[in-house]
C-alpha cells in the first residue's frame, strides 16, 4: 500500500507543479507581453526554458518545505503520505480555484496551507516556529519590499532618462525587458519546482527510498523540472491579462523594472535565506510599485485589492480543503 501511495504521491506533485506552471506562467512573462518587448509564444518558450534551469540551480527552498513545515517524526508512513496526499489535492484544488477567475494568488502557500491544514487533520505537529520565520514574515515583507524597491528604482530610472527621446528609450528598454524576464523565470524555476522536489523528497524520506544524507535524487529534480517547464509553456492567459493590463498599462522602462527588482527578492530568498516566497506576489507588488510612479490612482486599486483577498484566502482555503480530503481520505484508504 505505500508504495502505491508514493507513487501516487509523486504523480499529483508532478500534476502541482504542471498547474503552478501555468498558473505562474504570467509572473515571468506578462510585462514582457504587454509591453510588446516580446511575443507571447517567444516568451513562453523561454520562460519555459529558464524555468527548467532554475529548477537545477539549488535545494535549500526544497528541504524547507521537506524538513521545515511539517513534523513527520514518529508518524506512521501510511498517515504520513494521506497528510502529503491531501496537501497536494488542497494546494492543485485553490491553484485551479484561482486560476479559472484570473486571480494571481501564490502556489507557494497553497501547497504550504494544503501541508499545514491536512498535517493539523491528521493529529501531526507543525513547524510553528519555522513558518513564521520562512512563511508568514517572507509572505509579508518580500511584496512590501518589492513595491518600495520597485518604486524608488523606478525614480531613478526616470530622473536618469529624463532628457532621453521617449522612443529610443522605449526601445532600448524593450530590448533589455528580454533579459529581465529571463532572469524573472529563472527565479521562478529556482522557487516554485524546488517547491515539488521538497514535497516528493518528504514522501520518498517517510518510507526509507531517500536518505537525508544523500539529498534530492537528481530524477527528482529534473522530473520537477520538467513538470513546471511544461506547465509554463502551456501558458496562463486569465492570469497574465491580470498582471499584464488590468493592474495597470506598463511601458517597458516599468516593465524591466518590475521584472528585475522581483528578480533579485527571489534569488536573495532562495539563496540567502532559504525561505519559499512567492514568485506571484513578489512580481506582483513590483507592478504596483512601478505602477505608483506615475501616480497612485494609475494604480487600479480595485483589482489589486481583490488580489489581496485571494492572498489572505490561499493558507487558510487551501488548508481547509486538505483538512476535509485527509477526513475522507483517511479512512477509505486506512
Amino acid at each position: 500500500m505505500e508504495v502505491a501511495l508514493v507513487v501516487v504521491v509523486v504523480a499529483l506533485a508532478l500534476s502541482f507543479d504542471y498547474t503552478n506552471g501555468f498558473h505562474d506562467a504570467a509572473n515571468a512573462i506578462a510585462t514582457s507581453v504587454s509591453t510588446r518587448a516580446l511575443t507571447p509564444r517567444a516568451a513562453l518558450i523561454m520562460a519555459a526554458v529558464m524555468n527548467f534551469a532554475g529548477a537545477l540551480l539549488g535545494t535549500e527552498v526544497a528541504e524547507t518545505i521537506a524538513k521545515s513545515i511539517v513534523n513527520l517524526d514518529g508518524a506512521p508512513d501510511h498517515t504520513a503520505l494521506v497528510v502529503i496526499l491531501c496537501a497536494l489535492v488542497g494546494a492543485i484544488t485553490w491553484n485551479l480555484i484561482t486560476w479559472w477567475f484570473g486571480l494571481p494568488s501564490s502556489s507557494t502557500h497553497a501547497l504550504i496551507g494544503g501541508l499545514v491544514g491536512a498535517g493539523l487533520a491528521g493529529g501531526l505537529g507543525i513547524y510553528g516556529s519555522a513558518i513564521v520565520d520562512k512563511v508568514v514574515l517572507p509572505m509579508i515583507f518580500s511584496p512590501l519590499i518589492g513595491f518600495g524597491l520597485a518604486f524608488f528604482v523606478m525614480v531613478a530610472v526616470l530622473w536618469l532618462f529624463r532628457r532621453a527621446s521617449p522612443s529610443k528609450t522605449n526601445r532600448r528598454f524593450r530590448i533589455a525587458q528580454t533579459a529581465s524576464a529571463a532572469a524573472m523565470a529563472l527565479g521562478h524555476g529556482l522557487q516554485d519546482a524546488q517547491k515539488t522536489m521538497g514535497v516528493i523528497y518528504m514522501a520518498l524520506l517517510t518510507v526509507g527510498f531517500a536518505s537525508a544524507e544523500d539529498g534530492i535524487p537528481l530524477w527528482v529534480k529534473l522530473a520537477a523540472a520538467a513538470a513546471i517547464s511544461l506547465g509554463t509553456y502551456s501558458g496562463g492567459w486569465r492570469i497574465m491579462r491580470t498582471l499584464g493590463r488590468k493592474i495597470i498599462e506598463l511601458d517597458p522602462a516599468r516593465g524591466f523594472v518590475a521584472e528585475s527588482v522581483s528578480a533579485v527578492v527571489l534569488y536573495v530568498n532562495a539563496f540567502v535565506l532559504h525561505a519559499p516566497v512567492s514568485t506571484t506576489h513578489t512580481i506582483t507588488s513590483a507592478i504596483m510599485g512601478v505602477g505608483a510612479t506615475k501616480r497612485l490612482s494609475a494604480v487600479r486599486w480595485g483589482v489589486a485589492k481583490n488580489i489581496g483577498i485571494a492572498w489572505v484566502l490561499t493558507i487558510p482555503a487551501a488548508a481547509f480543503v486538505a483538512a476535509i480530503m485527509y477526513w475522507i481520505v483517511h479512512p477509505i484508504l486506512g
